[in-house]
């Protein structure tokens, strides 16, 4: 018996020691563009997709505009306001000929408050607006 003394290490008892390095890559998402020959660029120029987009917002602009006026038109109808007094009178000039062509679609007394021609010529405009626009914007894609 002795004592102290520990029993010698296995040789199967190994252990391996495996070290990893990682490494990260970072990728630029636009490519280098080498500058123009004589290192001269065109910064006056507008892509295209700019010159519809502004073009379409101006067309949206412009159409939203007046299917507001029509809707203040059928509010204040609907409301009753006087026509004789001179915001009222103004607003029912400017947004009659766009009101008229749908005027005696329907059987509704001409005395009524209800509005429809205006409800109709509202939804014309919107119908327009987003024609011209699709139409813009389909041939602006032919083009490119």
């Amino acid at each position: 018996m002795t004592i102290g003394r520990t029993p010698p290490p296995d040789d199967d008892d190994r252990t391996t020691v495996v070290q990893r390095r990682t490494e990260t890559h970072v990728v630029d998402p636009s490519p280098y563009v080498p500058p123009a020959p004589g290192g001269q660029v065109n910064v006056s120029a507008v892509p295209a997709a700019t010159t519809v987009w502004t073009f379409t917002r101006v067309v949206a602009l412009l159409f939203t505009v007046l299917e507001v006026l029509l809707l203040v038109r059928f509010l204040l109808k609907l409301s009753g306001a006087n026509q004789s007094q001179p915001f009222v009178a103004a607003l029912f000039g400017v947004t009659d000929p766009l009101v008229r062509p749908f005027q005696g679609i329907f059987a509704i007394p001409a005395d009524s408050a209800f509005d429809v021609a205006a409800l109709m010529a509202i939804v014309f405009l919107f119908l327009v607006a987003a024609l011209i626009v699709a139409l813009v914007k389909a041939i602006a894609g032919r083009s490119a």
